[in-house]
């Protein structure tokens, strides 16, 4: 095994529908290999893995992946995944022995701090409390949310299953929304109706509920990407049920993003994470979001003195999980 400190460190990303790795050395921001896998065409992260380090051979002193789902004692709960990840069977398949399975959402937080200016969109410039919690919610294949807070001890970074919570609609469309859905799932959560299923349910809901005759995106849809798909056409406004569908989500997704604000008192600032931000970047400045942000009562001040930014950056969770196993790598030399 190489000592502490010398040879490179292995970062995955690892989400519903793609898994991103990478090799970096030296605490570079810029990796000396990428490679992007389809999730499902792969039967385990260790077979995605185990390809990458073959087609890019390297010993890596240590190794973190950010994986969608809730992780427990190096295990995760295949919830936007189609298999699990254990952290125990994955060190010994790679012979990596400094190696973590966390959160994705955790994994993305610690990328945080390597963001630029380039990196990132503001919503809301306002000025973030030095010090104060900062909050991420990403919205892509589900919604992921995590926070930072920072002390004596330095950063530390929370995940959280906050998107599994349940939908709480504002009005009477998102009420029948609500009551749309629960006669499909056992369960309506924030991420049935704010990510890329999400958008998919709220366009079926409304595509049914204008009386149309047949689906106008259907031979679109059918390519497999349906969310790209109604994106596509809400964002060109040359479909009125996806440009209603995609104004819909962002204000649900500004309202939760708004509530988790508040949950942690999120002073040092919002990101919005995930694949879905800075694909309809130019929607949420339309002002459903940050309208949707700030509706919260006598706490309404508030929020509209907390700055949100979207991430442009699509390797921030790469970047987290690396100087998640530097940490690692660092607290033992």
């Amino acid at each position: 095994m190489a000592p502490v400190g010398e040879g490179p460190i292995l970062a995955g990303d690892i989400g519903g529908t793609h898994a991103r790795l990478a090799l970096f050395e030296g605490g570079s921001a810029e990796p000396t290999a990428i490679e992007v896998y389809a999730t499902r065409e792969h039967r385990g992260l260790g077979e995605i893995a185990s390809a990458f380090l073959a087609a890019h051979p390297a010993e890596p002193v240590a190794a973190s992946f950010g994986v969608a789902g809730p992780v427990r004692d190096g295990r995760t709960d295949a919830v936007n995944l189609a298999w699990e990840v254990d952290e125990r069977e994955l060190a010994g398949r790679l012979g990596i022995e400094r190696l973590a399975v966390i959160n994705d959402l955790e994994a993305n937080a610690w990328g945080l701090e390597a963001l630029g200016p380039g990196d990132l969109s503001p919503l809301n410039d306002a000025e973030a409390e030095t010090g104060g919690t900062t909050a991420l919610v990403s919205a892509g294949t589900g919604l992921g949310e995590a926070f930072v807070t920072r002390g004596p001890p330095g950063l530390r970074v929370h995940a959280s299953e906050g998107g599994h919570a349940d939908f709480a609609p504002r009005d009477q469309l998102e009420g029948e929304l609500r009551a749309w859905l629960a006669e499909r799932e056992r369960h309506v959560s924030y991420e049935r109706v704010c990510s890329g299923m999400g958008l998919i349910n709220i366009y079926d809901f409304l595509l049914q509920g204008s009386g149309a005759a047949s689906d106008p995106l259907a031979e679109a849809r059918s390519g497999g990407d349906e969310a790209a798909a109604i994106t596509a056409a809400g964002l060109e406004r040359r479909d009125q049920v996806a440009s209603a569908a995609l104004d819909l989500m962002a204000s649900i997704y500004g309202a939760q993003a708004g509530n988790l604000a508040l949950t942690v008192l999120a002073t040092g600032g919002v990101y919005l994470g995930g694949g879905i931000p800075p694909r309809i970047d130019a929607r949420l400045r339309d002002g459903g979001f940050m309208r949707a942000f700030t509706a919260k009562g006598r706490m309404s001040g508030l929020l509209e003195r907390i700055p949100v930014w979207v991430i442009l950056n699509d390797r921030a969770a790469l970047l987290g999980a690396a100087r998640h196993a530097e940490r690692a790598v660092s607290a033992e030399g």
